[in-house]
């Protein structure tokens, strides 16, 4: 599932002509299934394909494209340059029963070749076992000639030249999606690859969301195709979610309904694509969230967003019950 900047900017600015009032604080005026296709819609699978398989391996991004999706890879330099994807600074989470001396090292400690004898897949399951970390070149390779098939590259540490040129060399420029939390670094690739797409993604609670978005505001979202804000449920036991903000109880989000409809308007009217990434395994606030006028999706359940996303299409009232 797939949409591109340049597809929806004419619907979005036109969809928006005149400025039309919210009418209520739980659903948006702009509905994504009135604009886009289902099969159109971007879903990116975190760290791969999210919980369905281990990260960051070949194995995750073909799985990924088979269910037509965007899977994420997360990007790192090897001691002898290698780009390749590998999410922590460290080995101690993915790599099983690894020594104490190797899960203090990370990958820009260790060579290429001695990166790909870990086995990256055992710690997800004995039927993940013996999968590896391969180049980015591998993977940029599987891309080449296949236009359906795109990618989120999240920055951890690598060197944009040396990157830029990799994706060049496989012609894959308007396959690729570069996200990063840092503007700057976004505006940096965009100057090296300015065919690809970009998203920015954004955590914290309204005050602080609030503040970024006034500063990217005032330079008109330069550079920035699509933005990601990170949604958590009230009730979470994840610590890194920021404080709920004051809401109505039957407003299911941390981030106020009212807010997301906000930011989700503004973003329409700047041709970015809004994204958000639900941290939840609940299935109802795909719906939710699309009401609020969300027009694409992360996930760790990309099977469970699938399934969600095309009941909510099959849902789609007829035109004359509107």
């Amino acid at each position: 599932m797939k949409a591109s900047r340049s597809f929806l900017a004419p619907l979005l600015f036109t969809s928006l002509a005149g400025s039309v009032a919210l009418a209520a604080p739980t659903q948006a005026d702009w509905n994504l299934r009135d604009h886009l296709p289902l099969e159109r819609v971007i879903i990116q699978g975190h760290r791969g394909v999210g919980n369905l398989a281990e990260e960051n391996t070949i194995e995750a991004f073909e799985l990924a494209w088979k269910l037509g999706i965007y899977p994420e890879s997360d990007l790192r330099m090897t001691r002898d340059g290698v780009i390749v994807p590998f999410h922590d600074n460290n080995f101690a989470r993915v790599v099983k029963d690894a020594s104490p001396e190797l899960k203090k090292k990370g990958v820009k400690d260790l060579t290429y070749a001695e990166l790909s004898q870990l086995d990256v897949g055992s710690y997800k399951g004995a039927q993940f076992a013996g999968r590896r970390v391969v180049p980015m070149a591998t993977i940029f390779e599987l891309m080449r000639g296949r236009p359906e098939r795109h990618l989120y590259m999240d920055i951890k540490s690598i060197e944009f030249p040396r990157l830029a040129a990799e994706v060049r060399k496989y012609g894959i420029e308007r396959q690729i999606v570069l996200a990063s939390r840092k503007v700057d670094e976004i505006r940096a690739w965009k100057a090296l690859v300015p065919e690809s797409e970009t998203l920015l993604w954004m955590h914290g609670n309204e005050a602080e969301l609030r503040r970024d978005l006034e500063e990217h505001r005032r330079t008109k979202y330069a550079g920035i195709t699509q933005l990601q804000i990170h949604v958590y449920p009230k009730e979470t036991k994840d610590t890194w979610a920021p404080p709920t903000d004051p809401s109505p109880p039957d407003n299911p989000f941390r981030l106020r309904n009212a807010f997301l409809i906000e930011v989700g308007k503004e973003l329409r009217a700047h041709g970015v694509v809004f994204q958000v990434f639900p941290y939840t395994d609940d299935p109802g606030v795909y719906a939710r969230l699309l009401d609020l006028g969300v027009m694409s999706f992360a996930t760790d359940y990309p099977d469970l967003c699938l399934r969600e996303l095309r009941a909510y299409y099959a849902a789609k009232p007829s035109a004359a019950k509107r």
